[in-house]
């Protein structure tokens, strides 16, 4: 008999009541480590004082209102992001698949808005992942996660990452833009390299294609920048934003230049929940940690420190090992053995992290995460792949 919560997920047997900074506790009071964030979500960790007063405070005036009304605190949430990035608007929505449906709508009706039609075909990389709607799926192009359910949306090619050649010979008459995101979380912590950016932004200005970019994962800070394009020293046309937004509260973004936010006019495109008074107070509270001074090159240093840890993890044990990748928080771990065998050995030693594609294991701490807390992190680690070696030699005798 099926249970009563849909029971579409591999769960683990862990229940958490309550959280400090970079820690949880369980129901049965264990407490575990958080370097997975609820996948790169709660950027502020748990029981962020300044967030959850917020979102209380908000939530005894008014949650929710409709955007059939003015939303001061979303008016407030895109000017403070419009001045800090590239952008000129932004459309609030839920979460990340809507904020990337939004964009590839975006893309399109800009093309058909200005007499190109034809052109609505988005160019997308191999090991993307852009969200569970049917146009996010088809944009990310895995068959495991397109199978059963039906013709996949058409529009969408799939090219190598740092491919420019591929990417040339992929485009055609029906190519209205390109999306990737700048490092592939779901796709194994693989990074977009910096010149493969810039040359993706001068082959949109040649061909007049629109250059999008999903920042769903790698944005808000995780990068130690506050979206992770600008390491490469470009801006984009439009680019999709969420997790890390609200800190854990769901919210979604859409940042786009005017040449492209212009062409969703009324009617074309809108939200139930997505810009309410609450989430936006959420999204503001976030910014005004991310944005505080020194804030982002504290994320860049703590990056580098949790790097040079895993670098000595992997040199003394190549057998478990095999790579170092990411940026900033957003740190990887190619495996040589099974990733999700390495996760649940983290797991008991009291780490939560969160497995990837090509075999790795993700770092993804609070970006209010200590220089404790990474030094902790770093023996629980080392524990681990001590077990596991040991397991490994018994096992050979």
């Amino acid at each position: 008999m099926i249970s009563a919560l849909l029971p579409n997920y591999n769960r683990a047997d862990l229940a958490f009541e309550r959280g400090e900074g970079a820690w949880l506790w369980t129901t049965d009071g264990r407490r575990f480590l958080d370097f997975g964030s609820g996948i790169a979500t709660a950027s502020l960790g748990h029981g962020h004082k300044g967030l959850a007063d917020a979102i209380a405070a908000q939530a005894h005036k008014v949650m929710h209102v409709s955007n059939l009304y003015r939303i001061p605190q979303a008016e407030q949430l895109a000017a403070r992001l419009v001045a800090a990035t590239f952008a000129d608007t932004v459309f609030f929505c839920n979460s990340g698949a809507e904020a990337n449906e939004g964009l590839i709508k975006m893309v399109r009706k800009t093309m058909s808005a200005t007499g190109k039609p034809e052109r609505f075909g988005i160019i997308c990389f191999e090991g993307a992942f852009h969200g569970r709607t049917l146009a996010t799926l088809a944009a990310t192009g895995n068959d495991h996660y397109l199978e059963g359910f039906g013709p996949k949306v058409e529009g969408f090619k799939h090219v190598p990452l740092n491919n420019m050649n591929a990417v040339r010979d992929a485009i055609d008459g029906h190519t209205a833009g390109i999306l990737v995101e700048p490092v592939q979380g779901e796709g194994g912590m693989r990074s977009a390299d910096v010149q493969f950016l810039r040359d993706l932004r001068v082959m949109c200005d040649e061909f007049g294609l629109v250059m999008a970019l999903d920042e769903v994962q790698c944005g808000m800070g995780r990068s130690g920048k506050l979206f992770a394009h600008e390491w490469a020293g470009i801006e984009p046309d439009v680019i999709s934003s969420a997790k890390g937004i609200g800190g854990g509260f769901p919210l979604g973004a859409v940042l786009a230049k005017e040449w492209v936010g212009r062409h969703l006019v009324p009617g074309t495109h809108g939200t139930t929940f997505g810009g309410n008074p609450l989430a936006c107070t959420a999204g503001n509270a976030v910014l005004d940690v991310i944005l505080a001074p020194g804030f982002l090159a504290e994320v860049v240093r703590k990056g580098e420190m949790l790097k040079d840890g895993v670098q000595k993890l992997i040199a003394d044990f190549p057998a478990i090992f095999a790579e170092a990748r990411g940026q900033g928080l957003m740190q990887g771990i190619k495996c040589v053995i099974p990733a999700g065998q390495v996760q649940v050995a983290f797991t008991g030693e009291g780490l939560m992290t969160v497995t990837a594609g090509e075999n790795v294991v993700r770092l993804v701490p609070p970006l209010v995460t200590s220089e404790a807390d990474l030094s902790e992190a770093l023996v629980m680690m080392r524990r681990a792949a001590q077990g596991l070696a040991s397991a490994a030699k018994a096992a050979a005798q």
